[in-house]
């Protein structure tokens, strides 16, 4: 499973590469170009599926704009393929493991963190971050939502290692 693949899609490529590893499918906590840059090289590299949730769609179709607006020059030609959408409830298998959905919209109104309770891990994308959690003045952003995320997540989530979107681990 590769998740928010950011950027540098030849170094992932040469890494899954080395370690013998099969991806199963791409799968972005939100549509934002820093967590699917490298989407499109991989899913064209490895033949595997793209998942996104569906309110995140149109922020995908609008990467480029906002990556020129962020970065100052166009990305890529093409975002992705979108092959499935996710919803709260889906799980992702892979191997002998899976990962579940949880949707957790406030930064974006798609955005959805993944868990394994077996595992006690939690892949938060920019909902939650060790000093934080995502920003939510962006115009599609809601700081209510986000409120309502962050609450639900330390619920549900006790005593989880959590890797966040940016920056370092850490432990709920």
């Amino acid at each position: 499973m590769i998740i928010d693949p950011g950027d540098a899609a030849n170094c992932i490529i040469e890494k899954i590469i080395q370690l013998k590893l099969k991806p199963v499918a791409i799968i972005a906590t939100h549509g934002h170009f820093d967590h699917i840059l490298a989407a499109n090289e991989l899913q064209l590299a490895f033949k595997i599926p793209f998942l996104i949730h569906e309110k995140d769609k149109k922020i995908l179709n609008y990467m480029n704009q906002s990556a020129y607006w962020w970065l100052k020059r166009k990305i890529i030609e093409q975002p992705a393929k979108i092959t499935k959408l996710i919803k709260e409830g889906d799980q992702i298998k892979f191997g002998h493991s899976f990962l579940k959905i949880i949707e957790t919209p406030g930064h974006s109104p798609g955005s959805i963190c993944l868990y394994s309770r077996r595992n006690k891990i939690l892949f938060s994308g920019d909902t939650i971050f060790s000093n934080g959690s995502g920003r939510t003045d962006l115009s599609y952003s809601s700081p209510q939502a986000m409120q309502k995320s962050l609450k639900k997540i330390a619920q549900k989530f006790t005593d989880f290692t959590v890797y966040p979107g940016h920056g370092e681990k850490f432990h709920l």
